[in-house]
């Protein structure tokens, strides 16, 4: 019986506790974009940096430390790179998303520094993204002016205006 869990347990050439620092990293993101109802929540956020974590922790165990995890590392950035462009919506002309689109790079970097081997680095930028996000919002609903340009609901002008219209 106890040759059954070890085998059930064994997860190489991955560890356990990069997976759950993975997964605590992306749900402590996570957690905070769910409590603002953005696209990408607790379950999109763990699965995100459990991904990354998992092509470079598995591509350093698959050559045993001999190959170039920088380029594992450039290959997640690009194809990362596509969820975010995904997420960034152009609605009126007004751009909606940047900021989850950045979040998701950000769960991707933190996942490639836990497959690093830099869990509690992990770990430690999941908390400062989370005090990014809450604290510069307050900043910024505190001082109205910073909002100004960047996060702003305008309604768009049209552009197609005969000249016999503007002369009016």
């Amino acid at each position: 019986m106890a040759s059954i869990w070890s085998t059930l347990l064994d997860i190489s050439p991955l560890d356990w506790t990069g997976v759950l620092s993975a997964c605590l990293a992306g749900g402590i993101i996570g957690l905070e974009r769910q409590l603002q109802g953005k696209p990408a929540g607790i379950r999109t956020s763990m699965l995100i940096c459990l991904g990354s974590y998992l092509f470079v922790a598995v591509s350093n165990g698959l050559v045993n430390g001999a190959g170039d995890p920088s380029r594992v590392v450039g290959q997640v950035i690009t194809g990362i790179g596509f969820i975010g462009a995904g997420v960034i919506m152009n609605k009126e002309g007004i751009l909606h998303g940047v900021t989850s689109a950045s979040v998701i790079w950000v769960l991707a970097g933190i996942g490639v520094t836990i497959g690093l081997h830099d869990h509690g680095l992990g770990i430690k930028l999941a908390v400062l993204t989370v005090i990014i996000l809450v604290g510069i919002d307050g900043f910024e609903r505190r001082l109205k002016s910073l909002r100004k340009g960047v996060h702003v609901h305008s309604v768009p002008q049209n552009t197609d205006i005969r000249d016999d219209e503007q002369q009016s």
